[in-house]
C-alpha cells in the first residue's frame, strides 16, 4: 500500500474540469486508489465519488493506492495532482 498527503492549493478546489481528469488519470492503473479527507473516501476512478468529497482550497487529502502497480499509480497521482491543483 502506498499513501501520501497532499494539500490542495487550487483557488477552485478540486471542481470538475480536474477532478474528471483526476479520474481519467487514475483509470489509467489497476490499484484500487481513494482519496480520503476528514473521515470521508472516495474512489479517485469515479467522478461523483471525487466531487462528493467537496475539497476545497488549503485541505489537506490522503491518497492511498493499493494493487499491483501502486507505487506507479500513487506517483503518477501525485505528479498530477502537483501539476495541477
Amino acid at each position: 500500500m502506498e499513501k501520501f498527503n497532499y494539500t490542495v492549493t487550487d483557488p477552485l478546489g478540486i471542481h470538475a474540469r480536474p477532478a474528471g481528469l483526476l479520474v481519467k488519470k487514475a483509470a489509467e492503473y489497476d490499484s484500487q486508489i481513494t482519496i480520503e479527507k476528514d473521515g470521508k473516501t472516495g474512489d479517485a476512478k469515479k467522478i461523483f465519488s471525487v466531487m462528493g468529497l467537496g475539497i476545497k482550497t488549503g485541505e489537506t487529502i490522503t491518497v492511498t493506492a493499493e494493487g499491483r502497480d501502486e507505487a506507479e499509480a500513487a506517483n503518477a497521482v501525485k505528479e498530477f495532482l502537483k501539476a495541477n491543483l
